[in-house]
């Protein structure tokens, strides 16, 4: 396998695996408090939905856009996408922004889904299917744009989608072994790293796009990843250093009050 379809499985099963992490714990909270039956009906009919759609778009994508084009256009969105994730990942590493909690977000699920009306005796429970499909299908949205972007970029469609399939393999026998929320993933660490990774790659495919030889070709990647790393590196210590000045400043004020 080359170098860069390694990576495109590697970049591709990173970043499906935070957002199979939400999925399970939203289909565990609807699960747990209703009907399995109906929940796992839900979200199976997510999975298809999603399916479909990364086969049909990305084949059509790959078949009908020309290349360069394509890899500027995705290479901006990635860039895009990616600065939004790294954004929060820097926010909260550096203090200014809550860790994402999914034992919390789990708590509140129950919450509101012990407020719908009881679950029917018999047939099937149409807040428990609305529920999980939903919510597999908006965080699996997220999957199949990464997959779709990646392989279609790199011409690397299959190792894509087995990036995200192993992403979902996994994910789903541990909570399938833990019967809880993967409060133990280091979901906030693996969204900094997949912010690296997409704002590293859509810059490669953008400048490619735009007819930029890149120096070593694939071995640029890295360069780019460990530059971003270093910018965001400093971005953390610059919220931290801003938060001590707002800190002291208030507590002299409090001590000259």
């Amino acid at each position: 396998m080359s170098s860069i379809a390694l990576a495109t499985l590697a970049s591709t099963f990173v970043a499906s695996a935070v957002e199979f992490v939400e999925a399970v714990t939203i289909v565990l909270a609807v699960g747990v408090t209703r009907q399995w039956r109906s929940t796992l009906i839900g979200a199976g009919g997510a999975v298809v939905a999603l399916a479909i759609l990364v086969g049909v778009f990305g084949s059509a994508i790959v078949l009908l856009v020309p290349i360069d084009a394509l890899r500027l256009v995705v290479g901006g969105f990635l860039i895009i996408y990616g600065l939004q994730w790294l954004t929060k990942a820097i926010l909260r590493a550096g203090g200014a922004r809550a860790k994402h909690d999914e034992a919390a977000i789990y708590a509140r699920e129950l919450e509101v889904l012990r407020a719908e009306p009881p679950v029917p005796a018999v047939g099937m429970d149409w807040v428990s299917f609305t529920v999980a499909f939903k919510g597999v299908l908006l965080e699996g949205l997220e999957v199949a744009f990464i997959v779709v972007t990646f392989g279609a970029s790199a011409g690397m469609l299959a190792p894509a989608a087995a990036g995200a399939g192993a992403a979902a393999v996994i994910v789903l026998a541990i909570a399938a072994l833990v019967h809880r929320p993967l409060a133990m993933v280091p979901e906030n660490g693996l969204k900094f790293a997949v912010g690296l990774m997409l704002v590293s790659f859509g810059t490669f495919w953008a400048g490619e796009g735009v007819g930029i030889g890149w120096p070593g070709e694939d071995i640029a990647i890295l360069v780019l990843l460990a530059g971003y790393m270093g910018l965001s590196l400093l971005g953390v210590a610059a919220v931290r250093a801003r938060l001590d000045a707002a800190s002291a400043r208030r507590q002299r004020r409090a001590a000259g009050a």
